[in-house]
């Protein structure tokens, strides 16, 4: 069968893509920057790829029209634009008039549990795509799930840092709050059991684990998998703000999402449209056996998608991805040049490997105060870590970097900057040979906005001198 699949990208969407490609399945992804798309051992004539801005008008004759089936997973969870709700309804609307023009006998929809009198910004939002979504002329199935654990969700990553950092927790309320978490593979399997099936169409399902737990709950259990001992205490003088922040600094997280997270949060999230079950009937995991079977996968280096795969920009449209070479005009540069005495495949995989646990080979304790004043001010910080400890792919999020072009065959990495900063900046490494001999070149570039970036930029030189120095020696192995 043909299928459209848009958020091909995202934590869900790349999950779901391997397992419709297994099944057989021609798969159509719709994404903005087919650079960013990682095609891993996917067949080409299994998965085609069409950049497709569901921001703009679709034009549908340049899209497939036979079709059977599409599945509509754009969120915006982690976005930091003040008015999400217009965008999210526009890219459903464009959607819908697209869709319309095609052969599709089902849309399905991925949403969250929404029960609640009163929703979040985002619940509700959902709500309204789903609306959109229901106003055309397809069949739509929708999907609401809840907390979604599996190695690199945004939830699960959240629950993982706490435990595994804090022995002892003052925490807000809303931490006694009931939910029904609910497997990734469990949600993959129920996204494609529904696909073309009749009993499916024009129905909502909530799904959930087997269980119904507390916040609270789900870390003590992550903890006793664990085998370590915390203590949690719930204060109700702990607002929504404060809670916000509570998890920005300790946890991964951005701020946004944060926020977005704990609004959410306040809502028992249990299933109450029923019904999936004479679909599709399979054991499901517990919570438990979903946080072992995702620690191993972490333990594995198997992580197929992340949240922090998503960009953390207050601008939908995507444009660093475009910068492949760095500006020259109006930039300070820092470029460093050192020969290589070793073998450059050691360099290499030095460079690959950078930042995240490993961290950045000289003066971290730096890095960490950088990362710290950056979270200070609002930014992502390092504690953003990487996806996997030894694979870099364009998009891939990098401490407070995000890695425009991995290319080992060319030895060169590029990162482009997502900390807060009053410019733009850019890191570069590669090799090149000249009269038989190996250089590794390391290039800091900075494109200053305004006075207070110049100042910015003289300010951190002696910074620099020491960092960058130091870095470039270390990942080559020098002694000098």
């Amino acid at each position: 069968m043909n299928i459209v699949l848009t958020g091909a990208n995202g934590y869900i969407g790349r999950r779901l893509l391997s397992e419709l490609v297994e099944q057989g399945h021609t798969v159509h992804c719709f994404i903005r920057d087919k650079r960013r798309f990682n095609r891993g051992n996917l067949a080409e004539n299994a998965v085609i790829l069409h950049e497709v801005d569901l921001l703009k008008p679709i034009e549908a004759n340049k899209l497939p029209l036979q079709i059977d089936a599409a599945y509509y997973l754009v969120h915006s969870l982690s976005t930091a634009v003040k008015d999400f709700e217009s965008l999210e309804q526009q890219t459903a609307r464009n959607f819908i008039s697209y869709i319309s023009q095609t052969t599709a006998a089902q849309i399905i929809y991925l949403g969250g549990i929404a029960n609640a009198p009163q929703l979040s910004r985002h619940l509700a939002s959902r709500n309204r795509v789903e609306g959109i979504l229901k106003e055309g002329t397809k069949p739509v199935t929708v999907l609401r799930a809840g907390i979604i654990v599996g190695s690199g969700s945004a939830s699960f990553e959240i629950i993982r840092d706490l435990v595994e950092k804090l022995p002892i927790m003052i925490t807000p309320k809303w931490l006694n709050t009931k939910c029904q978490p609910i497997a990734v593979n469990d949600v993959i399997t129920y996204l494609s059991a529904v696909l073309l099936h009749e009993k499916a169409y024009n129905k909502v399902f909530d799904i959930g684990g087997p269980d119904i737990l507390s916040y609270k709950e789900m870390l003590l259990q992550y903890a006793e998998v664990r085998k370590l001992k915390r203590l949690i205490f719930t204060l109700p003088v702990l607002t929504p703000r404060l809670s916000s922040y509570w998890l920005y600094f300790i946890t991964s997280t951005t701020f946004k999402l944060a926020q977005n997270l704990v609004e959410s949060m306040k809502n028992e999230v249990i299933v109450v449209n029923k019904g999936i079950e004479e679909i599709k009937q399979f054991k499901m995991l517990t919570y438990r056996e979903a946080v072992i079977y995702a620690l191993h996968m972490i333990s594995r280096n198997i992580i197929l998608s992340s949240w922090k795969d998503s960009f953390i920009t207050t601008n939908p449209n995507i444009k660093m991805m475009n910068t492949i070479a760095t500006p020259s005009h109006g930039c300070y540069k820092d470029i460093r040049k050192i020969e290589i005495k070793g073998k450059a495949e050691t360099v290499i995989n030095n460079i690959w490997t950078i930042g995240g646990d490993k961290g950045w080979y000289y003066a971290n304790f730096l890095w960490e105060l950088r990362g710290f004043m950056d979270k200070l001010f609002g930014g992502v910080g390092l504690r953003r870590g990487r996806r996997s400890p030894s694979d870099l792919r364009p998009g891939d999020a990098l401490d407070f970097w995000r890695v425009i072009v991995a290319d080992k065959k060319k030895n060169r990495l590029l990162l482009s900057a997502e900390m807060k900063l009053p410019g733009e900046a850019w890191l570069e490494f590669s090799i090149t040979t000249e009269d038989n001999k190996q250089f590794l070149n390391q290039v800091a570039t900075f494109r200053p906005k305004g006075l207070l970036g110049r100042l910015y930029w003289y300010f951190l030189i002696p910074f620099h001198a020491l960092v960058f120095s130091g870095m470039i020696k270390k990942i080559t192995g020098n002694k000098e």
